[in-house]
């Protein structure tokens, strides 16, 4: 007859099967993303001479969340990418340091009352 553990095993790989269309289309818009974080961080890069600290930050989460994908496409990880799991923290630059802003100093206040 119909053994379980072969049943139950047919079922979990087309259970697989089924996540892993989904996230090749997910992987298709994720990959579009990258590229256009891509090319905004060029732009950003060429006018202020140094990256955006939030596109590098975002950048590198995003192509942690590729190779998520990646890992578990090809059975080498049973982990499901995000929404399964936390989204990945980004680490630190390893390349140029990011663009940064100074404060802006804060005007002098008179305190006298006006009258």
């Amino acid at each position: 007859m119909n053994d379980p553990k072969v049943e139950a095993k047919y079922e979990s790989i087309l259970l697989r099967v089924l996540w892993m269309v989904v996230y090749v289309l997910v992987w298709q818009v994720a990959q579009f993303i990258l590229g256009a974080l891509v090319l905004v961080q060029l732009v950003y890069r060429l006018i202020y001479g140094a990256p955006n600290a939030s596109l590098m930050n975002f950048g590198d989460s995003l192509s942690q969340f590729l190779a998520q994908i990646g890992r578990f496409g090809s059975f080498h990880s049973d982990q499901k990418p995000w929404p399964f799991a936390d989204w990945p923290t980004p680490r630190a630059p390893e390349g140029e340091a990011p663009h940064t802003v100074p404060p802006a100093p804060h005007p002098t206040r008179d305190e006298e009352p006006k009258l």
